[in-house]
């Protein structure tokens, strides 16, 4: 697949409360680094996610007496899963993994950070009415066509693609470039959105095999 100057990379979160020995970690987390920096060159235009969350954060468990991580409430917004805290701003955890070398990104676009409401998507907030800036940002830059890796497959990226699809945007979300979480059969009903709403998933072989 041929990328161009209207395609942009958008890496997802990949944090180190988000890889092993993380608050948050996603199974075998840190294994997406590879096969990002493996397809990086392909691209003139890459953008990064960071959580980054205060340390009240309404998503966290321990904003709520008496609830545990991993159950779901529901928020003005709608149901909300709990998270343990995470990517708190300015700590260890909400940092860029080591390894992840991307110093050409031109962007690093950072969600969560209202206290409250939660930000899965690199587009809207999870009241998915509430944007980020970054559709803007791509429209006035002129890239048309989104290319998503990182952390979590089923959370983050997921609500990125779908949030893109609705803008009317080409996705492709880069499947060995992301790892999931897998929670509560959050795997199948991504996979299920991607397929209803138009998003393509591929493997990065059939980039950086195919392109110069």
């Amino acid at each position: 697949m041929q990328i161009g100057a209207h395609d942009v990379l958008i890496v997802v979160d990949v944090q180190n409360d988000f890889c092993p020995g993380g608050a948050l970690a996603v199974p075998d987390g840190d294994a997406v680094i590879e096969p990002i920096h493996r397809i990086a060159p392909c691209f003139e235009h890459i953008i990064l996610t960071q959580d980054w969350h205060p340390a009240n954060h309404s998503s966290f468990a321990a904003s709520h007496p008496g609830r545990q991580p991993f159950e779901s409430i529901e928020l003005a917004y709608g149901p909300q899963t709990l998270w343990p805290p995470h990517c708190i701003q300015g700590g260890k955890g909400a940092e860029f993994h080591p390894a992840l070398h991307l110093l050409q990104a031109e962007l690093i676009l950072r969600k969560g950070f209202h206290a409250e409401i939660d930000s899965y998507s690199a587009f809207f907030e999870n009241d998915r009415a509430t944007p980020t800036g970054l559709a803007g940002y791509l429209s006035e830059r002129g890239l048309s066509r989104v290319f998503l890796a990182g952390l979590a497959y089923d959370y983050c990226v997921s609500y990125s693609a779908l949030d893109a699809r609705r803008l009317g945007l080409p996705v492709i979300v880069l499947r060995d470039a992301c790892r999931a979480i897998g929670l509560n059969n959050s795997m199948a009903t991504a996979e299920a959105d991607f397929a209803q709403t138009g998003v393509a998933v591929i493997d990065t072989a059939l980039l950086y095999v195919d392109t110069p």
